[in-house]
């Protein structure tokens, strides 16, 4: 069993940061990966990034490439998405995920744990 909570959502201008955690707590090891996931409204959930919890890989959406990184802290039980530049179109709810695989997956239904999100609104 695994336990996510996120936060740092929030509401901020367009062009603004925000920076999200997600801590993990559980039965954990160091090959799992966990990932982003985001939701906007009448939208289906999207993938965002997904990091192991070494740190040692990631992987990103196209459409958040070099925008939205994703890192690990030094006893790995946390995990950030810093998001800077953001516009509108990044309004949604933001998910943090587990998995147990051992290849970072970007499909929901390859994680098996999820927090309870965290809402980002990004005013124009």
């Amino acid at each position: 069993q695994v336990q996510l909570v996120e936060s740092g959502g929030g509401l901020v201008q367009a062009g603004g940061s925000l920076r999200l955690s997600c801590a993990a707590s559980g039965r954990l090891f160091d090959s799992d990966h966990m990932g982003w996931f985001r939701q906007a409204p009448g939208k289906e959930r999207e993938f965002v990034a997904a990091i192991r919890r070494s740190g040692s890989n990631t992987l990103y959406a196209d459409s958040v490439k070099g925008r939205l990184p994703i890192s690990t802290d030094g006893a790995k039980n946390t995990v950030y998405l810093q998001m800077d530049s953001l516009t509108p179109e990044d309004t949604a709810v933001y998910y943090c995920a587990h998995s147990y695989a051992t290849i970072l997956h970007t499909t929901p239904n390859t994680y098996h744990y999820w927090g309870q999100g965290t809402q980002v609104t990004v005013s124009s």
